[in-house]
């Protein structure tokens, strides 16, 4: 789950990179795993890209994803002006 979750995450900044954005304009996080026992493994790949940031976040448990070997799902809002 922390790869995956580091891959989601790194997805993330590289489009908001071509947006002309970056982490920091992030203002809400939504993270879906399908097993909310390893929550800290999710956690600890957002703390390391948002550091100081600390968008609001929410963390869920789905019984499953699109594909059954996808641990996470990770969504973000940004603005950018």
């Amino acid at each position: 789950m922390y790869a995956q979750s580091k891959q989601a995450l790194g997805n993330i900044e590289r489009v908001l990179q071509r947006a002309g954005a970056g982490m920091k304009d992030v203002v809400r996080t939504r993270i879906f795993v399908t097993d909310i026992s390893r929550w800290e493994e999710a956690g600890r790949a957002h703390a390391e890209f948002f550091r100081d940031i600390r968008p609001c976040t929410t963390m869920v448990e789905v019984s499953k994803l699109i594909s059954p070997e996808y641990l996470v799902e990770i969504e973000a809002d940004a603005i950018i002006t």
